[in-house]
C-alpha cells in the first residue's frame, strides 16, 4: 500500500532537490565548497534520471519581521538602498556601502535569531555607519529617529562630540617658559 506524499518529499518527509531540466527528485551530489565567506554552500549535484548537472545554494535563512507582520528574508541590497540616500554628497563608496551590508549582517546573524524585528536592522546600521560617515549618521538617524525639532539635532551631536572626544587624554596646554 502507497501513502500520498507531499510533492518533493522522500518517504522520510525530508524535501529533495528537483532536477531543473527532468524534475526528478532524485539527485546525487558531486561537490560542495563554501561561498559567500562560508555564510553558503555551493553544490554541483548530478541527476540520476537524465544525468544533466545543476547547482544549488545552501544558506541560512535570516528572516526580518516588519511591522506588519509579514517575513521577508534579509537582503543586504535593501541595507545598501537605505543607507545610500544618507551617503549622497559624501566621500562614501558602493564598496564602503558593502562592507557596511556585510557588518550589518554579520551583527544580526550572530544575535542568533531566525527571526529579527525589522526595527532591529536599523539598529545595527547606525553603528557601522556612524563608524564611516557622522554626516550620513546624522541623516539616517534623523529619519530613523523621527527628529522633529533641531533640539533632536543638537542633542545627538552633542552626544556625537561627547563620545567623540580621546578618552583619558589631558587637554593640551602650551607651555610658556617665563
Amino acid at each position: 500500500m502507497t501513502t500520498a506524499r507531499p510533492e518533493g518529499t522522500t518517504e522520510t518527509g525530508v524535501n529533495q532537490m528537483r532536477c531543473p531540466f527532468c524534475k526528478e527528485d532524485d539527485s546525487r551530489v558531486v561537490d560542495s565548497r563554501a561561498a559567500e565567506d562560508g555564510l553558503a554552500i555551493r553544490r554541483r549535484r548530478e541527476c540520476a534520471n537524465c544525468g544533466r548537472r545543476f547547482t544549488t545554494a545552501e544558506t541560512a535563512l535570516l528572516l526580518i519581521a516588519k511591522r506588519s507582520g509579514a517575513l521577508e528574508s534579509f537582503s543586504r541590497e535593501k541595507v545598501v538602498n537605505g543607507v545610500r540616500k544618507a551617503c549622497q554628497g559624501r566621500p562614501v563608496s558602493d564598496d564602503d556601502l558593502a562592507r557596511l551590508a556585510h557588518r550589518v549582517e554579520d551583527t544580526l546573524r550572530a544575535a542568533g535569531a531566525a527571526e529579527v524585528p525589522a526595527q532591529e536592522v536599523g539598529l545595527a546600521i547606525l553603528g557601522p555607519l556612524r563608524e564611516l560617515d557622522e554626516v550620513a549618521y546624522l541623516r539616517f538617524a534623523s529619519v530613523y529617529r523621527s527628529f522633529d525639532t533641531l533640539e533632536d539635532f543638537e542633542a545627538e551631536i552633542a552626544l556625537l562630540r561627547a563620545e567623540g572626544e580621546p578618552l583619558g587624554k589631558e587637554p593640551s596646554t602650551t607651555s610658556t617658559n617665563q
